[in-house]
Protein backbone atom coordinates (compact mmCIF):
# COMPACT_ATOMS: atom_id res chain seq x y z
CA UNK A 1 0.00 0.00 0.00
CA UNK A 2 0.98 3.60 -0.49
CA UNK A 3 1.03 6.24 2.21
CA UNK A 4 0.64 9.72 0.78
CA UNK A 5 1.44 12.74 2.93
CA UNK A 6 0.39 16.24 1.98
CA UNK A 7 2.22 19.10 3.73
CA UNK A 8 0.19 22.31 3.81
CA UNK A 9 1.53 25.43 5.47
CA UNK A 10 -0.85 27.76 7.24
CA UNK A 11 0.87 31.06 6.43
CA UNK A 12 -0.69 33.02 3.58
CA UNK A 13 1.54 33.14 0.48
CA UNK A 14 1.27 36.93 0.16
CA UNK A 15 1.26 38.15 3.77
CA UNK A 16 3.51 35.34 5.08
CA UNK A 17 1.30 35.32 8.21
CA UNK A 18 -1.30 32.86 9.45
CA UNK A 19 -4.55 34.64 8.59
CA UNK A 20 -7.02 32.39 10.49
CA UNK A 21 -6.93 30.33 13.64
CA UNK A 22 -5.67 26.77 13.36
CA UNK A 23 -9.10 25.27 14.02
CA UNK A 24 -10.44 26.93 10.85
CA UNK A 25 -7.71 25.34 8.71
CA UNK A 26 -8.47 21.95 10.29
CA UNK A 27 -12.19 22.36 9.56
CA UNK A 28 -11.48 23.14 5.91
CA UNK A 29 -9.07 20.21 5.59
CA UNK A 30 -11.61 17.80 7.12
CA UNK A 31 -14.30 19.08 4.76
CA UNK A 32 -12.04 18.61 1.73
CA UNK A 33 -11.16 15.05 2.75
CA UNK A 34 -14.80 14.19 3.41
CA UNK A 35 -15.80 15.69 0.05
CA UNK A 36 -13.24 13.47 -1.70
CA UNK A 37 -14.45 10.48 0.37
CA UNK A 38 -11.03 9.52 1.75
CA UNK A 39 -10.00 8.35 5.20
CA UNK A 40 -7.23 10.42 6.71
CA UNK A 41 -5.26 11.39 9.75
CA UNK A 42 -3.24 14.53 10.36
CA UNK A 43 -0.78 16.20 12.67
CA UNK A 44 0.23 19.81 13.12
CA UNK A 45 3.94 20.46 13.05
CA UNK A 46 6.32 23.40 12.74
CA UNK A 47 8.40 23.91 9.65
CA UNK A 48 10.29 26.29 7.44
CA UNK A 49 9.82 27.01 3.75
CA UNK A 50 11.78 28.89 1.09
CA UNK A 51 9.51 30.71 -1.34
CA UNK A 52 10.27 30.89 -5.05
CA UNK A 53 11.62 34.43 -4.55
CA UNK A 54 14.04 33.21 -1.85
CA UNK A 55 12.13 34.53 1.18
CA UNK A 56 12.14 32.18 4.17
CA UNK A 57 9.04 31.57 6.29
CA UNK A 58 8.57 29.60 9.50
CA UNK A 59 5.05 28.36 9.98
CA UNK A 60 2.70 25.79 11.37
CA UNK A 61 2.03 23.03 8.87
CA UNK A 62 -0.75 20.47 8.57
CA UNK A 63 0.58 17.07 7.55
CA UNK A 64 -2.27 15.06 6.10
CA UNK A 65 -1.77 11.28 5.80
CA UNK A 66 -3.73 9.13 3.34
CA UNK A 67 -3.36 5.36 3.05
CA UNK A 68 -3.87 3.75 -0.37
CA UNK A 69 -5.58 6.82 -1.85
CA UNK A 70 -5.62 7.02 -5.62
CA UNK A 71 -2.90 9.36 -6.86
CA UNK A 72 -5.31 11.67 -8.71
CA UNK A 73 -7.46 11.99 -5.56
CA UNK A 74 -4.43 12.92 -3.43
CA UNK A 75 -3.38 15.48 -6.03
CA UNK A 76 -6.92 16.93 -6.18
CA UNK A 77 -6.93 17.27 -2.38
CA UNK A 78 -3.50 18.93 -2.48
CA UNK A 79 -4.69 21.40 -5.15
CA UNK A 80 -7.84 22.21 -3.18
CA UNK A 81 -5.89 22.83 0.03
CA UNK A 82 -3.27 24.88 -1.83
CA UNK A 83 -6.02 27.13 -3.21
CA UNK A 84 -8.15 27.33 -0.05
CA UNK A 85 -5.14 28.05 2.20
CA UNK A 86 -3.68 30.52 -0.38
CA UNK A 87 -0.34 28.71 -0.61
CA UNK A 88 2.44 29.12 -3.16
CA UNK A 89 2.60 25.31 -3.27
CA UNK A 90 2.10 22.23 -1.10
CA UNK A 91 4.36 19.19 -0.90
CA UNK A 92 3.27 15.59 -1.49
CA UNK A 93 5.36 12.57 -0.47
CA UNK A 94 4.65 8.92 -1.21
CA UNK A 95 6.00 5.85 0.58
CA UNK A 96 5.29 2.16 0.41
CA UNK A 97 3.92 0.88 3.72
CA UNK A 98 2.59 -2.35 5.11
CA UNK A 99 -0.79 -1.56 6.62
CA UNK A 100 -3.24 -3.89 8.31
CA UNK A 101 -6.09 -3.76 10.77
CA UNK A 102 -6.42 -5.44 14.15
CA UNK A 103 -9.78 -6.07 15.78
CA UNK A 104 -10.70 -7.28 19.23
CA UNK A 105 -13.93 -7.37 21.17
CA UNK A 106 -14.46 -7.80 24.86
CA UNK A 107 -16.94 -10.57 25.48
CA UNK A 108 -19.37 -10.11 28.36
CA UNK A 109 -18.76 -12.37 31.31
CA UNK A 110 -21.67 -14.85 31.34
CA UNK A 111 -21.18 -16.36 34.77
CA UNK A 112 -24.09 -18.41 35.95
CA UNK A 113 -25.06 -18.10 39.54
Amino acid sequence: MTETKIYVGMNDAASKQQEYNTEMYIKVMKYVCQSHRVSFSFVITEGGFFHENGDYTQEQTLVLSLIDAKKHVAEDIARDLCAFFHQESVMITESMVRAYFVQENLKPNNKQQ
